[in-house]
């Protein structure tokens, strides 16, 4: 009796590899449905990019003298050129400190304060949004290494990892990918980004052009002094990885 049902056995076992198979496939073949969402915010941010091109924005951004006219020239409209450009062309590739240390020089310090803070703010949910909900394996993949050092302290403390690491490294276009292929919250993200952001743009708005006009005039050992802090703020830097 059980050499004859051997076959059936054999058969069901048979069937149900096949369905398990079909299963597996089928669920490989399933189309991802954010695919054209994410296609669409890619071919967008495309688009923005090129046209930021030819409008000459990278190198209106790139002329400081140039800039301050243009954005003086344009009125309250200039207020929404610096924003929008802030927004669009940092989390690519232009540096954030061309934003924030032309702001004071162009507008009084309570002005250049608060453009830089939003756009500071808009570049990085920009950032972190584009890496977490459209390009996450390709950014993933680009992420340097000093920043994979502190998945685990994210994990553990997120809120403070992410003031500190924002203090520390301020805004480049890895970090906020970072940030969106991590685990971190967006509330998290965005609550502490504002706090470590904070206190470097107030200083640089306040004493934007003072400092400036001081830096032409300074004496030796006041780059002395510059370099010393530069030393302490990369040993700060050196402990808080260590720790993390």
């Amino acid at each position: 009796m059980s050499q004859a049902l051997l076959p059936l056995c054999r058969a069901r076992k048979s069937l149900a590899a096949a369905a398990c198979y079909a299963r597996s496939a089928s669920a490989r073949a399933a189309p991802d449905p954010m695919r054209a969402t994410k296609i669409a915010a890619a071919l967008g941010v495309a688009g923005l990019l090129l046209l930021a091109q030819q409008l000459g924005l990278w190198r209106l951004f790139a002329d400081p003298a140039h800039m301050k006219q243009t954005l003086l020239a344009a009125g309250p409209w200039g207020y929404a050129s610096f924003i929008s450009a802030y927004t669009v062309l940092q989390p690519f590739g232009l540096p954030g400190t061309v934003f924030i240390m032309a702001a004071p020089l162009i507008w009084p310090w309570p002005v250049a304060f608060a453009l830089s803070m939003v756009g500071t703010m808009a570049a990085s949910v920009v950032g972190f949004s584009f890496a977490r909900f459209v390009a996450r394996d390709l950014m993933q993949a680009r992420i340097p290494a000093r920043f994979r050092r502190y998945d685990q302290a994210l994990a553990r403390h997120a809120f403070g990892t992410v003031f500190w690491m924002r203090l520390i490294f301020w805004m480049p276009p890895w970090l906020h990918a970072f940030f969106g292929v991590s685990a971190v919250r967006f509330g998290t993200h965005f609550w502490a980004s504002l706090a470590g952001y904070l206190p470097p743009i107030l200083l640089v708005s306040y004493f934007g052009q003072q400092l400036f006009d001081a830096l032409r005039r300074a004496p030796a050992a006041l780059w002395l002094g510059l370099a010393c802090g530069a030393a302490l703020l990369a040993v700060a830097a050196a402990i808080f990885r260590r720790r993390a």
